[in-house]
């Protein structure tokens, strides 16, 4: 028996110090509620982990993107629903005004309320915005540019290939009230022009002029005057783009085209005499045909973004559940371990104190 060293307690305390670290650790894992509190505890788990809640945190910040995105939808849905139901009146009037057993008087006064009606119509598309964002006055619509001042490019499809574009040349006249008019427009339908090559003119409406081919392909073009010549870019941006996931490039670019009596053929249309109310009749019935359009476009907007915010919820919760199976510790097992350590550290403490008793036994020799 030796008393220098005591083996069998240095053998007992390094156990207890073993046990003792593995009890820290367990209460730490109960009292926060993880299973990884230190890169050290899964360097690997926690570095994917981190990962995960980045894109949890993404996922959800794209679901309110997605839902915002909703709203800006409903509020230029309701205020293109309300040129809808103006121009319903229009054409209620115009058709009232094309009948002949109406007067010229009678004709001023209907053609009064139709003033009233297009300002109306006008002060929508200028003053319905989303947090100060305006919506209906063709900010939000594919931007194309024109190397002559003279013409201008109002709208182009999504079919229309992002590049330049050349119009040999456009002819303008004015009628009787001064109004320009377009005659013609020719597209190059070379290679070096870019039209596609059954394009053709589908459209003339007042100054404007649409360009249309097969595939979906149209473009619609303002003339002021002569020109020839003329290079289009066709931009391909512009659209209000919402971010709706948690990656790079993971977004949906909503067009909301320009609402306007321009853009509508409505400038110059009068209900005061029987000729301009029939005409009056058709340039309504293709406005009506136009906010249609668009409504339609945003209506397939809106579902296509619910389906969005419905993905975003599931995989928010399913990235959310891989998550918590790295990081988050099982309460039952944990405490099942957090027991056994608690016994041993008590078994141990006896061990030690007999250990250190030991020694005492050799005074026994010395009697």
């Amino acid at each position: 028996m030796r008393v220098g060293t005591n083996i069998s307690a240095l053998t007992a305390n390094n156990a207890l110090k073993r046990t003792d670290t593995a009890l820290s650790k367990s209460m730490e894992k109960l009292s926060s509620g993880l299973k990884v509190n230190h890169a050290k505890d899964n360097p690997a788990g926690i570095a994917i982990a981190k990962r995960m809640n980045s894109q949890i945190n993404g996922l959800s910040i794209a679901g309110d993107n997605a839902a915002d995105a909703i709203s800006v939808i409903e509020t230029a849905d309701g205020a293109l629903s309300e040129i809808h139901a103006i121009l319903q009146r229009m054409n209620e009037l115009a058709v009232q005004g094309a009948n002949g057993t109406m007067s010229d008087a009678d004709r001023e006064t209907i053609d009064a309320e139709v003033k009233q009606l297009k300002e109306e119509i006008g002060r929508i598309s200028k003053t319905t915005d989303f947090n100060g964002k305006t919506l209906l006055d063709g900010t939000f619509d594919l931007k194309g540019y024109s190397s002559n001042t003279n013409v201008k490019v109002a709208y182009y499809s999504d079919e229309v290939e992002i590049k330049k574009y050349i119009l040999k040349n456009v002819t303008t006249g004015k009628d009787a009230d001064g109004n320009v008019y377009v005659k013609s427009a020719t597209p190059d339908t070379s290679a070096a022009g870019g039209f596609p090559k059954d394009s053709y003119i589908s459209k003339i409406e007042g100054d404007m002029v649409t360009i249309s081919a097969s595939g979906g392909f149209e473009v619609t073009l303002q003339a002021k005057a002569n020109a020839s010549n003329v290079t289009l870019d066709m931009t391909g941006i512009g659209a209000m783009r919402m971010q709706i996931g948690a990656n790079e490039g993971q977004v949906l670019a909503i067009r909301i085209p320009e609402v306007s009596l321009r853009m509508m053929n409505l400038t110059n249309t009068s209900v005061a005499t029987e000729a301009g109310s029939k005409k009056a009749l058709e340039n309504i019935s293709n406005a009506i045909d136009y906010i249609s359009k668009i409504r339609a476009r945003l209506g397939a907007y809106q579902n296509r973004l619910e389906s969005a915010s419905e993905n975003l919820d599931v995989s928010e919760e399913n990235m959310t559940s891989s998550y918590s199976r790295i990081m988050d510790v099982d309460m039952a097992s944990e405490m099942t371990i957090y027991t056994t350590q608690q016994v041993l550290i008590q078994a141990g403490t006896n061990m030690l104190a007999q250990a250190n008793e030991r020694p005492q036994q050799v005074l026994q020799l010395l009697q």
